[in-house]
C-alpha cells in the first residue's frame, strides 16, 4: 500500500510542474488535481471521475494509471459501499396487478411485432431503398478516429528521432526548433530526445510527460509512456 496523494504530488514538483499547466494539458480542473494529491475524494463529483481524473493525472506524470486506480479502489470503496442506505423491501405486486402487467407486456410484444412487419414489408417493395434515414453504414460506425503524435518546440531547439518501430527506418529526425511543430500520424512511437526541456509531446491529444534525462529513449503509446534503455 501506498500513499496516492503524496506519490503524485512528489512526481508533479520532481517535473516542477504547475497546477494551471497540468490542468490546460489533461483537462482536469486544478481544484480536482490539488483533491487528488489530498486524497480529498469527496470533493470530486462521483466514483467514475473520481478514477478517470487519477489514471489521467498518473499517466501524464509518466506513472502507471492502473497502479493508482487499483489503489484507490481498495482503499475506499468498501468503506464507501458500506455507507450505502439499505435496499427498499420490494412490494409485492398482487394478483389483478400482475394480470394488468401481463396484459400490457403482450400489447407492447404485439406492436413490436407490428412495426417490424411494416418495416421488412417496405424493403422488400420493388424500389424501396436499404438506407435507413439517420442510420449509416457499419464501416462508418465503426471508423475510429485518427491519433497523431504532435512535437512542439519551445525554448531552445532540441535533437529528436522519431521511428514507429524501436530499429524501423526513421520518421523524423533532426532539430526542433522554438515555435516549430510536427504532426505524426500513429499511436505508437519510439522517440530519442536530446533536451526534453525544449520540446512539449501529446499523443491523441493527451500530454506526453518527458523525464528531465538527457538523450531520454522513450515509447509512446495511447495509454502510457515506457522509458526505455540503450
Amino acid at each position: 500500500m501506498f500513499e496516492i496523494g503524496n506519490s503524485l504530488r512528489e512526481a508533479r514538483e520532481r517535473q516542477g510542474l504547475g497546477y494551471p499547466e497540468i490542468e490546460l494539458a489533461t483537462k482536469i480542473r486544478a481544484k480536482y488535481i490539488r483533491a487528488l494529491e489530498e486524497e480529498d475524494f469527496t470533493s470530486i463529483p462521483g466514483d467514475a471521475y473520481i478514477r478517470g481524473f487519477l489514471r489521467t493525472y498518473a499517466e501524464y506524470l509518466g506513472l502507471d494509471g492502473d497502479v493508482y486506480v487499483d489503489e484507490y479502489a481498495s482503499r475506499f470503496i468498501t468503506s464507501w459501499r458500506d455507507e450505502l442506505p439499505p435496499r427498499p423491501e420490494r412490494r409485492r405486486i398482487s394478483t389483478p396487478d400482475r394480470h394488468l402487467e401481463r396484459r400490457a407486456v403482450l400489447l407492447v410484444l404485439a406492436g413490436i411485432v407490428l412495426v417490424a412487419g411494416l418495416v421488412f414489408a417496405a424493403f422488400r417493395l420493388p424500389g424501396s431503398s436499404t438506407n435507413v434515414p439517420g442510420v449509416g453504414t457499419k464501416k462508418q460506425q465503426q471508423t475510429a478516429p485518427v491519433r497523431r503524435l504532435v512535437l512542439r518546440g519551445v525554448g531552445r531547439g532540441t535533437y529528436v528521432e522519431v521511428r514507429r518501430s524501436r530499429a524501423g527506418k526513421v520518421d523524423l529526425q533532426g532539430t526542433v526548433e522554438a515555435g516549430e511543430t510536427h504532426l505524426l500520424p500513429g499511436s505508437r512511437f519510439y522517440l530519442l530526445v536530446r533536451s526534453p526541456a525544449g520540446i512539449r509531446v501529446t499523443l491523441g491529444g493527451r500530454a506526453v510527460a518527458l523525464p528531465a534525462e538527457h538523450n531520454l529513449r522513450i515509447l509512446v503509446t495511447p495509454r502510457r509512456t515506457i522509458r526505455l534503455s540503450g
